[in-house]
């Protein structure tokens, strides 16, 4: 059986999950133990020595990251392909995907912080929100004009680029960013939750919200630390956030990891 390890709410390990459902392929859903804690350990760690869902088992495989995941995806069971035939088609895909894991994802994970976490006092979650909800507009407006007329972000066929958009805008929905009713990428939303594979899985992240209140309780008693990293510690700190950090840091409520970090 292929092993996906995974958190509900990430959109790295939804991206997987919708491409796997979409092909067919079964697997199992396991939830690293201690994730969260720095501490994992057994065979989530040895498969991801970046600690980070997702990681895929497949027999004596294992990878990790999701683009990389999802390339061995469709290299391993490629009817039906979720990539577009053309070089430049091909390209432009990975370009939205790279965008939504590098840039829009940093402002859904600090609107967690700011919804979930209550991170800094009410003015500054205010001006920070405020922030947030300018590049989700912007970001929104961009995502209309790359789908144009077109069903889907692939073309004619949903594939790689649409199910690495759709994680993204649900988890914006889910604190009240939409795009304007009407619009081509309010369509395509529309469109493209209603698929099975969509749909199962953003119902399990949705269902697994309900358990954050506990999460951040555990937070807050230093059991858990969020991990700010990469693009999301950037973020946080160009959208106001620096006191948001250092607080967390003298609290020992958050760490600082690098892909490495064990």
């Amino acid at each position: 059986m292929l092993v996906l390890y995974e958190h509900p709410l990430s959109p790295y390990a939804q991206k997987v999950k919708i491409a796997l459902r979409e092909k067919g392929i079964a697997f199992d859903v396991r939830m690293p133990e201690g994730i969260g804690a720095g501490d994992t350990k057994g065979a989530f760690a040895d498969a991801n020595p970046r600690r980070e869902v997702p990681a895929l088992i497949d027999g004596d495989t294992a990878i990790f990251d999701s683009t990389i995941i999802l390339e061995y995806i469709d290299d391993k069971w490629p009817d039906p392909s979720l990539m577009p035939n053309a070089p430049e088609a091909r390209a432009r895909v990975r370009q939205i995907e790279d965008v939504m894991d590098t840039h829009f994802e940093a402002i859904t994970w600090g609107l967690g912080e700011l919804h979930f976490f209550k991170r800094g006092d009410e003015p500054l979650r205010e001006a920070i929100e405020a922030k947030a909800g300018q590049q989700i507009a912007g970001f929104m407006a961009w995502l209309d004009a790359e789908l144009g007329d077109s069903d889907f972000f692939n073309g004619l066929e949903f594939g790689r680029a649409d199910l690495g958009v759709i994680p993204y805008l649900n988890a914006a929905d889910g604190f009240g960013y939409k795009p304007t009713g009407g619009s081509r990428l309010a369509g395509w939303i529309a469109r493209v939750n209603a698929r099975d594979s969509v749909k199962q899985t953003d119902q399990e992240s949705r269902a697994s919200i309900t358990g954050m209140e506990q999460v951040s309780a555990a937070v807050e008693s230093g059991l858990f630390k969020r991990q700010y990293r990469d693009h999301r510690l950037e973020w946080m700190i160009k959208s106001g956030g620096m006191d948001i950090v250092t607080d967390g840091l003298a609290r020992q409520t958050i760490r600082f990891t690098d892909h490495w970090d064990t």
